[in-house]
């Protein structure tokens, strides 16, 4: 791979301590060898980790492995993000929502009978049971197992678990006739059960219960006895373009059974699912509603996905990539990056790493205002955690942490009571009025609600728990890699005698550039620790025990650090942040400005309007029995500050931004307006010609450079992700030829 191998030998000589966050590093009296290496991945093929379990041959051999839930501890913002999740919506789902209700839950019945037996429960319990594990929370481990006997208990004698029949809970009771049970029955839908499987591979990793590998193994042999042509049956919609999560629970419990008959049901589950490794469909085998703006015709390249449901998308694109593993073909591989570029070449256009699909991607439909479910949100960071262990590739990390840094705090309230079914990176005014069909779906889809959108409202739970899990994983020589960052805690088994290490990331990362890492252990040890090295960070530094190690760091891979590690060593991770403006070329010109990883957008006043949630509902939402409902309002957010400016650019991109820096919220939630500690001013213009269209949307972009005789004014940006009311695309102002008014 073109490494570069670095012997330094120093004789490093002081005390080593670390005083706060940002504070200079000395280090300890010793001679330590350090062997530093530039490495595009782990190196999957020399060795297989002796602890955690990675990929059996005959397998691809695992880049990455991940830890068991709640080997990482979050801190600051994270662990506050965390807290607001337990107190607030995850933490309370179950007083409000019908289909947590225990009463009569076919999830809580030892013969599948009841109501309420579709992707609810699961979908909530992947959140909410990992952050009991993480946050080591009794109650919320108590109220997670519950569920989790439930689903154990219903087993039935041909392995088959779970709600026997699990109508879809948008189905209209009309719709819910003895000939479609009868055929719901023949033709399974496995989809709510892909879920639950997620949840007891976090309880086993949790509690080492072994009736979940009882039951794994039964259920999957009960699969395989299954007809292809039942099998994940075109019928079920969700389950067919969706079943890479069965196979991904299938290749876990091979690596922890290494039972043969485990990958002839991979293979089972790839042919039967939607071909997501192939183009040039035939128009009418893509299942999601289609529709295209008027005037235009059907572009050839719609064909060459299977499926353009934003959350089908979000989970589905991984697949082949998935299946490689099982076949080992670089084409299967290959199509997971054609699918991700493909979905962002033509309606991805856009700041925050998500694009536009509201729902359903529509050809015409792909300006800024153009939005994604937060469920298509959580889902694509899963994506993105899955594709990084699978091949190691830090392009995945960095795109975690573009949606999660940028898209995804957004589109929940900061109390997290409340959150919207869909969020855009243009998005003027959150009320409860119909958009569409500039937004797809009919509706009060923008505003703030409990109940926005049922499945969002579900569904939602599961981005920061999985996030934080993700942050470290075991590599292949025993060693561990730092991959994504935020303030936490791991502690893991590592180097040649197993012994535990416990290493600290004190750091308020993404807002600032300085990771430092404190290392515990009881027995020092030799063994090897990857620091991943972002896209965007081209002059990053890293020091050991207060002294730089001479290593010309890249961009875009990792630095491995192998040595002797001793308690009380520190790395320290500098990852400086620089101004970049990226050109949206495919959207008018339109600009997005980064700092490191943060984007942002202009800060505009923020209303918040309370309304009755009951008024301002979806139609599949429902309340519990006895849920207090008063106690969960919903909300509508209106500017009160003008929001239709272009940038003014100079050639010197540093001359066009002054980076003003805040003091670090008390109350350690930097994701609103007032709290964040980053701010950027610029100079811009009104747009006069740039209002609200006739579906109450940001008017769709106009090419730049855009002439306006408006006066020149200094404009205020602020993170992304702490804008719940955003422009993150903007118009450019100039005066040239090429400048044209506003049309």
């Amino acid at each position: 791979m073109g490494n570069i191998v670095i012997q330094l030998k120093r004789r490093i000589q002081s005390l080593c301590f670390y005083c706060a966050v940002g504070a200079s590093l000395i280090a300890c009296n010793d001679t330590k060898e350090i062997q530093t290496t530039i490495v595009t991945v782990p190196d999957a093929k020399a060795s297989t980790n002796a602890y955690y379990p990675g990929n059996k041959a005959p397998l691809q051999p695992s880049t990455l492995i991940k830890l068991p839930v709640g080997d990482i501890e979050p801190h600051g913002w994270m662990m506050e993000y965390l807290q607001r999740q337990k107190n607030g919506l995850t933490g309370r789902l179950n007083e409000i929502s019908a289909w947590l209700q225990k009463e009569n839950n076919a999830w809580l019945d030892e013969n599948g009978q009841g109501e309420w037996g579709w992707e609810e429960v699961p979908y909530w319990l992947k959140g909410y049971a990992n952050i009991g594990y993480i946050l080591d929370d009794e109650d919320m481990v108590e109220e997670a197992k519950i569920w989790i006997d439930g689903a154990i208990a219903s087993q039935q004698p041909n392995g088959f678990f779970g709600p026997n029949l699990a109508w879809e809970s948008y189905m209209a009771e009309d719709s819910r006739t003895e000939e479609r049970m009868a055929e719901k029955l023949e033709k399974r839908d496995y989809w709510a059960n892909m879920i639950m499987l997620y949840c007891l591979q976090s309880y086993y990793e949790y509690a080492k219960d072994e009736r979940v590998i009882d039951l794994m193994t039964k259920y999957f042999k009960y699969q395989l006895e299954v007809a292809d042509k039942n099998f994940l049956s075109e019928t079920q919609y969700w389950q067919r373009v969706r079943a890479g999560d069965n196979l991904h629970s299938v290749i876990w419990l091979y690596n922890r059974t290494g039972e043969p008959w485990l990958l002839d049901l991979a293979e089972k589950i790839h042919r039967n699912t939607a071909p997501w490794n192939k183009t040039g469909h035939d128009f009418e085998d893509i299942g999601n509603p289609k529709e295209i703006r008027e005037g235009m015709e059907w572009p050839d390249w719609y064909n060459d996905m299977i499926d353009w449901h934003n959350v089908n998308v979000a989970q589905g694109f991984r697949e082949p990539a998935q299946y490689y593993l099982v076949s080992g073909n670089k084409k299967d591989l290959q199509a997971t990056y054609d699918n991700f570029h493909l979905v962002r070449e033509h309606f991805g256009q856009v700041p925050g790493g998500m694009f536009g699909s509201d729902e359903n991607c529509r050809p015409g439909y792909d300006d800024p205002r153009q939005g994604v479910e937060t469920c298509g949100m959580v889902e694509q960071m899963n994506s993105d955690e899955h594709l990084l262990r699978i091949t190691g590739d830090i392009f995945w990390a960095d795109h975690a942490e573009e949606v999660a840094f940028n898209t995804y705090p957004a589109a929940v309230a900061p109390d997290f009571k409340s959150l919207r079914y869909i969020t855009s990176p243009n998005m003027v005014l959150n009320d409860s009025e119909n958009h569409s069909p500039g937004i797809d779906n009919p509706g009060p889809y923008l505003m703030m609600n409990p109940f926005s959108s049922r499945c969002c409202q579900h569904n939602h739970a599961q981005g920061w728990p999985y996030f934080v899990e993700n942050l470290w994983m075991a590599t292949p020589d025993n060693g561990l890699a730092a991959v994504l960052y935020a303030a936490n805690t791991v502690t893991a088994k590592v180097g040649s005698k197993g012994g535990e290490v416990t290493i600290t990331n004190r750091s308020n990362y993404p807002f600032e550039d300085t990771l430092n890492f404190e290392i515990k252990m009881e027995t020092p040890d030799e063994f090897p620790l990857y620091f991943r090295i972002p896209g965007w960070a081209n002059t990053a530094s890293i020091g050991v025990n207060g002294s730089p190690v001479k290593v010309e760091l890249e961009a875009g891979k990792y630095v491995r650090v192998n040595r002797e590690w001793n308690t009380n060593d520190v790395v320290q991770l500098v990852l400086p942040m620089e101004l970049d403006v990226t050109t949206w070329e495919q959207n008018h010109n339109s600009v997005s400005v980064d700092y490191g990883p943060l984007t942002f957008s202009l800060k505009i006043g923020e209303k918040y309007i309370q309304k009755e949630t009951e008024k301002n509902v979806q139609h599949d939402s429902k309340w519990q029995k006895g849920a207090n409902v008063e106690e969960w309002p919903s909300y509508e957010i209106h500017p009160t500050t003008p929001w239709n400016f272009g940038l003014l650019l100079k050639e010197n991109l540093q001359a066009s931004f002054e980076v003003e820096r805040k003091p670090w919220p008390k109350d350690n939630f930097p994701f609103t307006p007032e709290s964040t500690p980053i701010v950027l001013k610029a100079k811009a213009k009104k747009i006069p010609g740039w209002t609200l269209d006739e579906y109450g949307l940001a008017g769709e972009l106009s090419d730049s450079p855009v002439k306006t005789k408006t006066d020149e004014e200094t404009v205020e940006l602020i993170p992304m992700g702490a804008a719940r009311l955003r422009i993150s695309a903007f118009p450019v102002i100039g005066e040239g030829n090429e400048a044209k008014v506003w049309e």
